[in-house]
């Protein structure tokens, strides 16, 4: 199976797990969509990572799908989010740590390919160590940031 057929594989199974355990909430209904990479437009996100929203908008009730892309060696410090949500990472290579400091110890190297789970609250970490990474969201909004103070 070649990397491009694992990565949509693995998008479709993050989606059907997400819809199938009825997390969508009412909201504007998602609209149609046809959307190829090359059609994708993105722009610079408050972190200095690109983000290109898909369908949905994650501020507002309902389902939304965006791709962030982290630069090389990108990293995003421990925070959580008001929803869950289901991350497939798209290209690259992301370590994924949980917990409120950021631990490289904790962290799992996650290829393209891989999933990953941020339920509601969770606080959890995120680093692009090897390169340029590029994940896809699914979530419910509306959504948000909390980033978590840091102890000395």
């Amino acid at each position: 199976m070649s990397k491009l057929s694992i990565v949509r594989f693995a998008t479709c199974i993050a989606a059907l797990t997400f819809y199938a355990t009825g997390a969508l909430a009412q909201g504007e209904p998602l609209k149609p969509a046809r959307v190829t990479p090359d059609e994708l437009k993105w722009v610079a996100g408050p972190t200095g990572n690109q983000n290109t929203l898909i369908a949905g908008d994650p501020k507002q009730a309902g389902a939304y799908v965006y791709r962030t892309r982290f630069a090389a060696n990108f990293r995003n410090r421990p925070h959580f989010h008001p929803d869950q949500r289901v991350v497939t990472i798209m290209s690259g290579t992301l370590y994924v740590g949980y917990g409120e400091q950021f631990d490289e110890s904790q962290m799992k190297a996650l290829p393209a390919g891989s999933i990953f789970t941020e339920p509601a609250r969770q606080p959890h970490f995120v680093w692009a160590k090897d390169g340029e990474v590029v994940i896809q969201v699914i979530g419910n909004g509306p959504s948000a940031t909390t980033l978590i103070e840091q102890k000395p």
